[in-house]
């Protein structure tokens, strides 16, 4: 088998995989939450997107990949993580962390939708053996983050029953 058949072989068992495990396990959960304690879940997994850094770590991937998907990908991460992080450190001040929750959901979703196409750029299909330690991170990682981004969003966007509208309201009485 070619390592890029392979890699977009792993590529669709990673959301294959995720999507029944978060379906059953995690989005029932999720749903039944207050709003804050589920976007701060969210906010947890994605405030370890630091890790994304080591895309720019010498050694751990190969030096001949372009710099265009691997420094985007390292900074998208890493951005995506600080703001996940902010919005962790300002649960208690409700506008500012749900400032935070949009912010690090939107530069998210938008860094994987980029790291996807400056990965096809780059054909990082046929090379994928030069992400050395890094591959995991877009087989088994990124698709938990791609579904939370959007189960963030639904979470962000459905209509809330009045009592929980109320209690959230930014207006003072």
């Amino acid at each position: 088998m070619s390592p890029e058949l392979l890699f977009r072989l792993h590529l669709v068992l990673g959301y294959v995989t995720w999507l029944p495990c978060f379906g059953v396990y995690v989005w029932p959960r999720l749903k039944s939450m207050d709003p804050l304690e589920a976007q701060r879940a969210i906010a947890t997994l994605h405030s370890f997107r630091f890790f994304g850094l080591a895309f720019i770590l010498p050694g751990v991937v190969s030096p001949d990949l372009p710099a265009s998907f691997t420094v985007f990908a390292a900074y998208g991460d890493f951005a995506t993580g600080v703001l996940a992080l902010l919005a962790l450190l300002t649960a208690r001040i409700r506008p500012l962390f749900w400032l935070f929750v949009v912010a690090f959901n939107l530069v998210g979703a938008i860094d994987l939708i980029l790291d996807y196409y400056h990965a096809t750029l780059a054909d990082l299909p046929a090379r994928a053996g030069e992400l050395g330690a890094m591959y995991a991170i877009p087989i088994i990682y990124v698709p938990v983050l791609a579904i939370t981004h959007v189960a963030a969003f639904y979470l962000l966007l459905r209509p809330q029953p009045k009592a929980v509208r109320s209690y959230w309201s930014f207006r003072k009485p």
